[in-house]
């Protein structure tokens, strides 16, 4: 019954955050902070077995929310350090779940895409990001798409609904991770759609999936 009762307030302060997001009211700072949090003990009530360690991701996760609510590049770059850990966190989620020896050659496919990707992000945004904070931001989207390769290779290896979740999950977190990238340092402010709550709406729904699909494969 409680983890329903934390799933609910969850979906409620999803959908008033991203209501919000849409209009681009600042009342999105009252409900941002619910998000991770309810997620976190729906989590924790609805397994059987709690892993400690996808404990931490979320919680990093909602620290860095917190952190990127506050303006400026320090906190900006805090922000950053604090879902740069939670991406590690998630990586290590997946890994008992890994069977190294099932993974082809292929893999290298998506790394390269994953590769790309974020060379032609941190190439429009070079302009604008301050020089200090450009190569921590690359390898931060580098911790993100290895995050997303070892995702991959987890479905690979338990290929099921719960993974295959996870995966569409981690995808969705790289997009927004991107969108947040775009928004703040293009030169071009409204190249994104309705930004804050694209932003929001990929994290949410990557978080809310990854969250989900663990407790499937579980």
């Amino acid at each position: 019954m409680i983890k329903y009762i934390f799933l609910a307030i969850f979906f409620a302060a999803s959908i008033v955050h991203l209501v919000h997001s849409w209009q681009d009211s600042s009342k999105r700072k009252y409900t941002k902070p619910l998000l991770l949090l309810s997620l976190l003990f729906f989590y924790v009530f609805a397994t059987g077995k709690i892993s400690w360690v996808l404990v931490a991701a979320l919680a990093t996760s909602w620290l860095g929310d917190v952190l990127l609510m506050l303006k400026g590049d320090k906190w900006f770059v805090m922000g950053g350090i604090s879902f740069l850990i939670s991406h590690i966190l998630f990586i290590f989620v997946y890994i008992p779940n890994i069977v190294f020896s099932s993974i082809k050659w292929w893999i290298a496919f998506p790394i390269i895409v994953y590769a790309v990707i974020s060379f032609l992000i941190m190439r429009s945004v070079k302009e604008n990001t301050p020089k200090p904070m450009f190569i921590p931001m690359f390898l931060y989207l580098v911790a993100n798409s290895t995050m997303n390769i070892f995702a991959l290779m987890q479905l690979i290896s338990v290929p099921c609904l719960g993974s295959a979740l996870a995966y569409v999950g981690a995808i969705l977190f790289f997009a927004s991770d991107c969108t947040l990238f775009i928004v703040r340092y293009h030169k071009k402010e409204d190249l994104i759609f309705k930004k804050h709550f694209t932003i929001m709406l990929t994290y949410i729904l990557g978080e809310f999936l990854i969250t989900l699909g663990m407790l499937l494969i579980k």
